[in-house]
């Protein structure tokens, strides 16, 4: 064998490689490729390690071949990652065809590794048709829209589905959402939270807006590129600067909204106070909002976090509560100053009795644990006037007033 040659075959498995793979792409005229992931892959190796790890991969590789086409070439490209790639072209049901001939395959086999150890392993497939390399990036892409629900199953490249245009459209706020911090563009609006029993605004909860030509762009549209492009952080401190300016001439309360990552970078306890000094505001003034589904309300130092948050007088609300799997017990164990019913309640309270019954739970539980709760998306009179009645504590919503950069007077 030539250098050349064993440049292009991969040690472990004996199989053509990444190299081969990318040359034999340039080569053909058009391909149905057929990416194939081992499921789970890090929990063999941390479980039994790497040597063990490595015979799994050889074992994969043998049982590839025993159950792929003929007309098939086979490339391992990466550690838990292989190639099938026809220059034959195929319909999709010879596609289907394939993909579950593999999977079922492994879905009955076990993979023995000695007489003490036998390994079960799924695949999921990406399938691709298309030329040049640029079909491995759509089956890679195939598969991480199939893992967004399962494994050990496959999904074919379509350029039209909703995946590919939520990827599409987080490459263009992952732009847009760069653009606005070097213009300043990230603003901070002001929404009003009525006292049910005085009828008064009491307190704001602060809100981020991209400010883009004009149009005020809500976060629905631009939080996750800001995840993705570790900003998230960036976001909450740009609105805890403009909210403490806003309010430091006030009286009101106001909420900020606070993400897991500004959790986990444990900055907040530090830069909350620095602007407490700065506009000499009260730290009871302060609402931190935690989304009821955030992942981080078990981690015991987390739980410190916002604790020590407690301790220097800064209050703590959970926001969006019901929105996903509530656990009762943990929120009377961690007993917040203030939950947020999750607003799909509110809105269809009225004609929907599902919603009244959970709306109706959550208030008794909060009220027997001096919890206060507050109402979001009240959008007209006969929705407030039943939150009223069920003896909610406050209000928030477009019938009381919308987002503003400015505090509004009822």
């Amino acid at each position: 064998m030539n250098t050349m040659e064993s440049n292009q075959i991969d040690y472990l498995t004996n199989i053509s490689n990444r190299f081969a793979l990318m040359e034999y792409l340039k080569k053909i005229k058009s391909g149905n490729l057929f990416l194939l992931n081992v499921d789970n892959f890090s929990n063999i190796n941390n479980a039994y390690g790497f040597e063990i790890g490595d015979k799994v991969l050889i074992e994969i590789a043998k049982f590839i071949n025993l159950s792929k086409p003929a007309s098939t070439k086979l490339f391992r490209i990466n550690s838990d990652e292989f190639v099938l790639v026809s220059d034959e072209a195929m319909n999709l049901k010879e596609l289907d065809c394939v993909a579950s001939s593999i999977i079922s395959f492994f879905n009955q086999m076990e993979i023995k590794i000695d007489e003490d150890i036998e390994i079960k392993v799924s695949l999921s497939i990406g399938i691709a048709m298309g030329s040049s390399t640029i079909v491995l990036n759509h089956a890679r892409v195939a598969i991480k829209e199939l893992r967004e629900h399962k494994r050990a199953a496959y999904k074919i490249y379509d350029p039209k589905s909703t995946y590919i245009k939520k990827q599409n459209a987080n490459i263009y706020w992952i732009y847009k959402i760069k653009e606005a911090f070097v213009e300043e563009n990230i603003l901070a609006y002001f929404q009003p939270i009525i006292n049910n029993k005085t009828k008064k605004i009491e307190k704001y909860e602060c809100l981020v807006r991209i400010s883009d030509d004009g149009i005020l762009i809500p976060p629905i549209r631009f939080l996750e590129a800001s995840k993705l492009t570790g900003t998230l952080s960036l976001v909450t401190k740009t609105i805890i600067e403009q909210s403490f300016s806003k309010f430091s001439d006030t009286e009101y309360e106001f909420s900020i909204n606070i993400t897991s990552a500004d959790l986990h970078l444990e900055y907040l306890e530090e830069y909350l106070l620095k602007y407490v000094n700065k506009y000499k505001i009260d730290p009871s003034r302060v609402v931190l909002e935690i989304l009821e589904d955030i992942d981080t309300l078990d981690e015991p130092e987390i739980i410190n976090q916002l604790e020590s948050l407690r301790y220097n007088g800064f209050k703590i609300a959970i926001d969006d509560f019901g929105s996903q799997s509530s656990n009762f017990s943990r929120l009377l164990e961690f007993s917040p100053d203030y939950l947020k019913i999750d607003g799909s309640f509110i809105k269809n309270i009225l004609t929907d009795e599902k919603s009244l019954i959970i709306v109706e739970a959550i208030v008794l539980i909060c009220k027997r644990s001096d919890i206060k709760v507050i109402a979001e998306f009240v959008h007209c009179k006969e929705v407030q006037e039943k939150i009223e009645e069920l003896g909610i504590d406050y209000s928030q919503g477009y019938y009381f007033g919308e987002p503003s950069p400015e505090l509004i007077v009822l």
